[in-house]
């Protein structure tokens, strides 16, 4: 490859990964020794990405505030939100920033060349010459103001996006338990903190902090740039010096995280977390053990770690996996179980959830005994070369369907570049996969690895956090006691000083700033048409079959398309259960144990599940379809076609203490999903009563579908109500094999006729005799509901019944989601109101528009706005230019590139449903054509009071509210 570098930089080396296609070359800044690493490859959707090692000694949040604060003015261009601004001026398929534990990245992705210079700009000088004003700090971080802000009278509260954030971001027991458990695994280093920020801490950090931070970590020689693409380095190297690091001298200051201090013995904690469900608290106590392993730079000592985790807990029928989830110590494995390599020392977590406190040592027990037999007795031959082919085909995958694939890259090699370890190797893997197959034909080897880096480790933590329902309570009472503390302080001055922030802020908040002086694309810049992802073929006979060419890498997907059937109301409630187990039971002579190795043999996942649309033109006329999904190595196709037909055809049901296993897996992972996806839930349930889709949506992964695994959950205790259920899935799954069914195979093109080959070898067309297609009555039922849930902040969400995607104003509709967000509700949510995240969208595949909040503080405030920002777009007046911009972020979104397998099925599928390619295009060109008429013209036609729905999550403590605000409260 060609390593010709920008005079300011040195070529150190590069190195060709054939695995994966790439170039990978490395750069130093000779000035100030910022290190580039950049990959280059024929892929167009460039990728960019600087990252400072921030390594905080307390639990402020102060990298997480600065990650915040330095996104909102910069020395060139002085605006107020210039990162939120440049999303809506751009065609980016990525915008963000991270705070990890020990480094904060800003990453974009774009794949227009001119969008992307103009994102580098903006960045560069983001991160290099932020301005970090005090009111944006008190608006980002942490302030205190009064209840109502012009009056000294009312109570002191304290108010702040990530101080919000962190609030939502706690309530998640998951959360919750990895913090606790890097507190006492990492004893001595930066993670012993929150870097988040804990909340009860944030308010203590102070501005001229936050400015001493920035100073020593926000500077080139603490900065590692990486990217991506088809950009030469010597290019992005002429941008970084020209507009950043000219300007900088080296700095001499090493961040950087010192080895953990090693304890001599293991350590038992117990502590409490917030309960604050409604119902019973018994049997809600998690235990969790943890062990401290090598430094994740050492390629080989993480390999050799993730390797011990695959076989210890990939699939039910792993040795450690298969005791967690049969224990009767809990109702299933905790969420924390597996290795994070995120750090710069390894940790291995296992343990469960659903316990009670007095079962810790049982716990204990059971967790060495299995290790202690696996260090005598070994794995399987078998076994081991499964999890090392997972180990293969997580290296072969390209990826790039929920992050850019170029990204992703990035992101496996920061952890190594921010402990100054050699990132490129991390990017090739073949020599020490290539080692390891070699290292596990000797029986001793997994014995050893079990005893070293388990038995044999003292730095172990076994954490038990249990249930306290009086918590959330005495953390409120510590904190009102606190500010009134700050109150009882205050003279006139200092409560007049308080005021007149609030004033300042929000008139900072309020002002119109010059955007002209941002770079931007216009609709000139926008493709004339979509990319399109064409089939190579179709047939009808002797199967039913369509085929993609695609760059997968050596990897085939292939799936088995069935049409759903009419069911019952109960075995459509069932059918997410059925979907699940369908690819978790046994299968033919193989009991789900021998299913699971043989499932880890020969693919990388095998799943099933079920979807629904309208028609393109009509949202209450539903379709379905259950889909059987695999992936593997081409050379594995084979059996990866007898076993997706064998699970089709020969799975069976009787299995009832799995299945028992599976439905409270699925309980304890549905139930700690909310804090995390609150909006969407929110917005799920607000739109329950629009269309038949969108009922079944709420039903099936809703707050519905959440509220009834709980109930099935305890049903199941009846031996009679198991015997049942799985006579229910029986029913189903005949009513599945009698459906008509058709296949979809991605892969290389010259092997797609191998494939084909093959796959008529193994599949059958199915029998559809007397088959009655699946529908839905149509919906029309307003919504009015306040969710009680355990979360310490809310979710708010409204809806109205519009159009689905091929009426014409399916388009202006859209892109009012991304008008009303960027005009109005961004500052009044977010900003003013102090919550996380709040927006609107079109979801035309059930006809509804949506308002949302994300970990919000208030509801009835947040509910008021949604409507204010009606009256905004009806009575103020608005420039082209934001209409451009709501559109520009509508084109981006639609134009989102993914992998090339997850392109073609996701085409695939959207031409299973009648999303034609004429569909999309006349929707994207309704989209560019789009006026400022036409949003006010929808809006007052659609988003009608009378036509709205209401749905909110909140803690049952905020369920008195549920009268004045008229809506009804349920119980999760």
């Amino acid at each position: 490859m060609s390593a010709q570098a920008h005079p300011a930089f040195e070529f150190l080396r590069s190195e060709r990964v054939e695995s994966l296609n790439i170039d990978v070359a490395e750069y130093r800044h000779r000035k100030t020794g910022a290190q580039h690493i950049h990959i280059s490859t024929d892929n167009p959707e460039n990728v960019f990405l600087v990252a400072l090692r921030t390594v905080p000694h307390d639990s402020t949040g102060v990298a997480h505030i600065l990650e915040h604060t330095a996104l909102c003015g910069s020395e060139k261009y002085p605006v107020r939100d210039p990162f939120f601004m440049m999303i809506r001026r751009s065609l980016n398929t990525f915008m963000n920033a991270f705070t990890s534990s020990d480094w904060t990245a800003y990453p974009f992705a774009s794949q227009n060349r001119k969008d992307f210079n103009n994102l580098l700009d903006v960045y560069l000088d983001a991160v290099f010459f932020s301005r970090l004003d005090e009111l944006d700090f008190c608006q980002e971080g942490h302030r205190v103001e009064f209840a109502e802000p012009e009056n000294p009278d009312s109570p002191l509260v304290y108010k702040g996006v990530v101080y919000n954030e962190m609030k939502g971001a706690m309530s998640s027991v998951s959360s919750t338990l990895w913090h606790t458990m890097c507190e006492y695994l990492y004893p001595t280093t930066t993670y012993h903190y929150n870097s988040g920020g804990d909340p009860a801490c944030i308010p203590d950090l102070t501005y001229e902090q936050l400015k001493s931070f920035y100073k020593t970590h926000y500077h080139p020689s603490n900065a590692i740039f990486m990217t991506f693409g088809d950009i030469p380095a010597a290019e992005l190297q002429e941008s970084f010096e020209d507009k950043a690091l000219s300007r900088f001298d080296k700095l001499d200051v090493h961040i950087a995280v010192p080895d953990e201090q090693r304890y001599r013995e293991p350590l038992t904690v117990e502590q409490p977390y917030a309960f604050n469900e409604e119902g019973s608290s018994d049997e809600k106590t998690h235990i969790v053990m943890g062990w401290l392993l090598g430094k994740a730079t050492d390629l080989e000592a993480s390999m050799e770690a993730h390797l011990l985790c695959s076989v210890l807990l990939d699939n039910s029928a792993s040795p450690l996996q298969r005791a967690l989830e049969t224990t009767s110590l809990g109702t299933s494995p905790s969420p924390m179980c597996g290795l994070d390599d995120s750090q710069r020392e390894l940790c291995f977590l296992c343990g469960i959830e659903g316990s009670e406190s007095n079962r810790a040592d049982d716990l204990e027990k059971l967790v060495l005994d299995v290790l202690r037999d696996v260090a005598e007795n070994g794995i399987p031959q078998e076994q081991l070369e499964a999890s090392l082919h997972q180990l293969e085909l997580q290296q072969r995958e390209i990826g790039g369907d929920s992050y850019p694939y170029g990204l992703q890259l990035i992101l496996t090699s920061l952890t190594s570049a921010t402990h100054r370890g050699d990132p490129i190797a991390l990017l090739n893997l073949d020599p020490v996969l290539e080692k390891l197959r070699a290292n596990i034909q000797d029986p001793e080897y997994i014995k050893q690895l079990t005893r070293r880096l388990l038995l044999d480790n003292l730095h172990r933590v076994r954490l038990t956090m249990s249930p306290d329902t009086q918590l959330s309570a005495q953390r409120e009472a510590l904190e009102a006691e606190k500010l009134a503390a700050i109150k009882n302080n205050l003279d006139a001055e200092g409560k007049q000083a308080i005021v007149a922030r609030a004033e300042a802020l929000k008139q900072r908040q309020e002002k119109k700033d010059d955007e002209s002086i941002l770079p931007k694309v216009g609709l000139e810049d926008v493709p004339p048409e979509m990319a399109y992802v064409s089939a190579t073929d179709r047939q009808t006979s002797p199967l039913p079959l369509t085929r993609y060419s695609a760059g997968t890498n050596g990897l085939v997907y292939q799936q088995a398309i069935l049409s759903l059937p009419t069911f019952s109301n109960e075995q459509l409630d069932l059918l997410p259960i059925y979907c699940q187990s369908l690819t978790e039971l046994g299968v033919g002579d193989k009991d789900y144990l021998g299913t699971q190795l043989w499932q880890s043999r020969v693919c990388g996942s095998i799943n099933a599940y079920a979807s629904v649309r309208g028609k393109p033109d009509d949202v209450q006329h539903l379709s379905g379809f259950m889909t059987l999904s695999a992936k593997g190595l081409s050379n594995n196709h084979g059996e990866l076609s007898e076993l997706m037909q064998a699970t089709l055809e020969s799975v069976h049901f009787d299995e009832l203490s799995r299945i028992r296993e599976l439905i409270a897996q699925t309980r304890a992972r549905r139930e700690s999903s909310v804090t995390g996806n609150g909006h969407s839930l929110a917005m799920t349930a607000a739109s329950s009563g629009i269309s038949p889709g969108a009922r079944l949506t709420h039903h099936w992964g809703g707050l519905a579908g959440i509220k009834y695994i709980k109930q099935l959950d305890a049903a199941l205790a009846d031996s009679g109500e198991l015997e049942r259920l799985a006579q229910q899935l029986v029913e189903i799954h005949q009513l599945i094999l009698n459906a008509p069914r058709q296949y979809l195979l991605v892969g290389e093109e010259e092997k797609l006729a191998d494939y084909r080959q093959t796959l008529q070898q193994h599949a059958s067309g199915g029998t559809s005799d007397g088959f009655q297609a699946f529908s839905q009555p149509g919906v029309h039922q307003p919504v009015a509901e306040l969710w009680k849930a355990n979360t310490q902040v809310n979710f708010c969400a409204k809806a109205y019944p519009t159009v689905p995607t091929a009426h014409p104003d399916a388009a202006p509709l859209t892109v009012l989601g991304g008008f009303l967000r960027n005009g109005y509700l961004h500052r009044a949510i977010r900003e003013q109101g102090g919550a996380y995240g709040g927006g609107a969208s079109q979801e035309n595949n059930v006809g509804a528009f949506r308002f949302y909040s994300y970990r919000d503080p208030r509801i009835e405030g947040t509910l008021n706005d949604f409507d204010a920002a009606l009256d905004w777009l009806q009575n103020e007046s608005h420039e082209w230019q934001q209409v451009e911009e709501a559109i520009l972020g509508v084109i981006g979104s639609l134009d989102k590139p993914g992998s090339p397998a997850g392109e073609a099925k996701e085409t695939f599928h959207a031409e299973l449903f009648g999303r034609t390619r004429e569909v999309r295009e006349n929707f994207r060109n309704r989209v560019r054509q789009v006026q400022l008429d036409d949003l006010k013209r929808v809006a007052a036609t659609y988003l009608t009071p009378e036509r709205a729905s209401t749905a909110v999550i909140t803690n049952p403590d905020q369920a008195k509210l549920a009268d004045a605000l008229k809506l009804t409260p349920v119980s999760l």
